[in-house]
C-alpha cells in the first residue's frame, strides 16, 4: 500500500493529473483501494469560472526590476511577464514543450534548421496583429552584441532568423539542437511588437491574457483581463494585482487575513501551522529549483580549485535540508541538474560533509588564515541568511573562517548577485539540461555568475546539444554534471521543493514544477471556484 500512498501524495500535490493517477493505480491493481475523498474537489476544479481579482504576494521584487524580457530576474516580474505576454512554446506541467504562439514546428533531420508556423489572428494589446516580423524582432532582441539578456546563452548557436511570409519563422543553427523548442519556451523569450525599445517595454504590450494597466517596479503591478485573448480556456480572472512582499511573515499575514490570495516561498519554520489555517491550501511541488552559492573566479582566492573544493566539502548538506528546508527538499551535489530532469546523473557520487578533507584542500591552497565573506539576504531565498550562518558554523570544524555579510533585500539581484565575490543565490531551474548549463555555466553566458570556463565542459555542451542518440546524450550530460561538481565555482547545497500557499477559494489543474507559481502561469491557469 506504500505505492498507493505515494501516488495519492503526488495527486494531492498536483504532480499527477487525475487521469494519470487512475491509469497508474489501475495498472498496479490498486483502484479498488481508492478513497472517494481524493476526488471530492475534482469536479469543481474541472469547470473554470470567470471573474474576481487575484492578488498575488510575491517575493524578490526590486525597485530595479524591468519588464524588458531579457532582464527579468525576480519572481514578481517573471510572473507579470507571463500574465501579459506569450512565448512561441509553452512548457506544461509534465515538462513537455507544447504549442503556444507557434501552432506547430518541425526540423531538418540534423536538427539544424527549425521552422515554426505561427497562429493566425493573434492580436497584441494595442490592436496590432502578430506576425513573423514581431517574432524575428523579439528573438533578435536577445542576440545583439551588447545584449545582457539572460537568454543570450541559450541562443548562441542561432546563426540566422528569418520570416517566410507572415506566419512562418525559420531558425538556422550552427549545430544541431534536439531540444530547440524548449528554448523558445523560456520566460525571457516572450513576444513583443516589432520595434519595442527601452522604456516601451515597461508598457507591457504583449499577446497575453491580461493587459498591464499599472507597473511600479518592485512594488505593484495591476492588469485586467484581455477581452480578445486568443487562448481558449485560460485567463479566468477579471483582474490580477501582483504585490512585491519581501518579508515572509508579511506575506503569510496577508494571506491569513485575506489581503492576498496567493503567496510564494512559504516560511518553512512555520509551514506546519499554515497547514492548519482554515481556508488556506499549502502545496509542495518538486521541480528543478535549487539553491546555489556562486564564487566569482576572477576574484582571489576563488580562482584556485583547492579553495573551491574546500568550501564545497565544508557544507553539511543534510543539515541544511533539515534545518533550512525542514525536509522539503534534498541534498544538492554541486551541479544544477535536478532529480526530475531527464538526464540527471543519479549514479554520480553524492558529496558529503568532510571537515578533514576540506581542511586539507584549504591548507593546500595556503588559505587557512583567510576570512571568506559570504554575502546574504533573504531576497535570495527565504532562509538564506540563516543558511549562511549555519554554513559558517559548519566550516569552523574545518578551520575555515566565514564572515556573513548581511545585505539589504532591495536591490540584491542588481547590487550583490554577480557583483560580490561569494553570495547566496536561487535558481528556478530549467526543463532541459542544455538550457540550465547554457544560461549559467557555459563560457561567456551573461548569467554565468562565477565566470567559470572549462574547455571540456563547453565541448560537451555543444556535442550533447546536437546528439540525437539517447544513450550517448545521457553519457555526455552525466560527464558535464561531474565536471561541474568537481571544478566549477558553484556550491549547490540543496534542491528545494516549491512550497507555496493559496486561498482555498482558488482552483486549478495539475501544478507545474517547471518554475514557482505553477510555472509562473498561475494567473492564466487558476480561477476562483468559490
Amino acid at each position: 500500500m506504500s505505492r498507493l500512498k505515494d501516488l495519492e501524495a503526488l495527486l494531492e500535490k498536483g504532480n499527477l493529473s487525475r487521469r494519470e493517477f487512475l491509469a497508474r493505480t489501475s495498472a498496479l491493481g490498486l483502484a479498488a483501494a481508492l478513497s472517494p475523498a481524493l476526488f471530492s474537489g475534482s469536479a469543481q476544479a474541472a469547470t473554470p469560472k470567470k471573474g474576481g481579482r487575484l492578488i498575488i504576494g510575491g517575493s524578490g521584487g526590486s525597485t530595479t526590476d524591468s519588464m524588458d524580457p531579457g532582464t527579468l530576474t525576480s519572481n514578481m516580474n517573471q510572473n507579470v511577464n507571463w500574465q501579459i505576454r506569450n512565448s512561441l512554446v509553452e512548457i506544461d506541467h509534465n515538462f513537455n514543450a507544447i504549442p503556444e504562439l507557434a501552432e506547430s514546428w518541425d526540423s531538418t533531420p540534423d536538427a539544424k534548421v527549425w521552422t515554426f508556423k505561427l497562429r493566425k489572428g493573434v492580436e497584441f494589446h494595442n490592436g496590432k496583429t502578430m506576425t513573423a516580423e514581431d517574432v524575428v524582432f523579439s528573438i533578435n532582441h536577445h542576440l545583439g552584441e551588447k545584449s545582457k539578456s539572460g537568454a543570450k546563452g541559450y541562443l548562441k548557436n542561432v546563426e540566422n532568423i528569418k520570416a517566410d511570409g507572415k506566419h512562418e519563422v525559420i531558425f538556422d543553427l550552427s549545430g544541431g539542437s534536439a531540444d530547440f523548442p524548449f528554448i523558445l519556451g523560456d520566460y525571457h523569450l516572450t513576444i513583443c511588437p516589432a520595434g519595442t525599445q527601452g522604456p516601451e517595454f515597461e508598457k507591457g504590450i504583449g499577446t497575453g491574457g491580461y493587459i498591464l494597466e499599472r507597473w511600479e517596479p518592485g512594488v505593484r503591478a495591476f492588469a485586467k483581463r484581455n477581452p480578445n485573448y486568443w487562448k481558449a480556456g485560460r485567463a479566468h480572472f477579471d483582474e490580477i494585482e501582483t504585490l512585491s512582499i519581501a518579508d515572509t511573515n508579511a506575506r503569510t499575514n496577508a494571506l491569513k487575513t485575506g489581503q492576498i490570495n496567493y503567496m510564494d516561498r512559504v516560511e518553512l519554520k512555520t509551514v506546519h501551522l499554515m497547514k492548519r489555517m482554515p481556508g488556506v491550501n499549502v502545496t509542495a511541488i518538486t521541480g528543478t529549483a535549487h539553491y546555489t552559492i556562486p564564487m566569482r573566479l576572477d576574484q582571489s582566492p576563488y580562482g584556485d580549485n583547492n579553495v573551491r573544493m574546500a568550501l564545497k566539502l565544508a557544507v553539511n548538506r543534510e543539515e541544511l535540508v533539515k534545518q533550512i528546508l525542514r525536509g522539503y527538499g534534498e541534498p544538492g551535489n554541486d551541479h544544477p541538474i535536478a532529480p526530475v530532469n531527464k538526464y540527471h546523473a543519479k549514479n554520480l557520487e553524492q558529496r558529503k560533509y568532510d571537515p578533514e578533507k576540506a581542511k586539507f584542500y584549504m591548507k593546500k591552497a595556503g588559505m587557512l588564515d583567510h576570512t571568506f565573506n559570504l554575502h546574504a539576504a533573504d531576497a535570495a531565498f527565504a532562509g538564506a541568511v540563516d543558511a549562511a550562518v549555519l554554513m559558517k558554523e559548519q566550516a569552523k570544524k574545518a578551520g575555515i573562517n566565514i564572515n556573513v555579510v548581511r545585505e539589504p533585500d532591495d536591490g540584491y539581484w542588481s547590487n550583490v548577485w554577480m557583483k560580490k565575490e561569494w553570495c547566496m543565490c536561487y535558481w528556478g531551474g530549467r526543463p532541459i539540461e542544455d538550457m540550465m548549463f547554457s544560461v549559467a555555466y557555459s563560457d561567456g553566458a551573461p548569467w554565468n555568475d562565477t565566470l567559470w570556463s572549462n574547455k571540456r565542459f563547453n565541448e560537451l555542451l555543444i556535442s550533447a546539444r546536437a546528439e540525437l542518440d539517447e544513450d550517448k546524450r545521457r553519457k555526455m550530460y552525466g560527464d558535464m554534471q561531474e565536471i561541474c561538481r568537481n571544478d566549477s565555482g558553484t556550491v549547490v547545497p540543496m534542491y528545494n521543493q516549491m512550497v507555496e500557499a493559496s486561498s482555498a477559494k482558488l482552483a486549478h489543474g495539475p501544478i507545474s514544477g517547471h518554475m514557482a507559481m505553477d510555472g509562473m502561469r498561475n494567473g492564466e491557469r487558476w480561477w476562483f471556484a468559490k
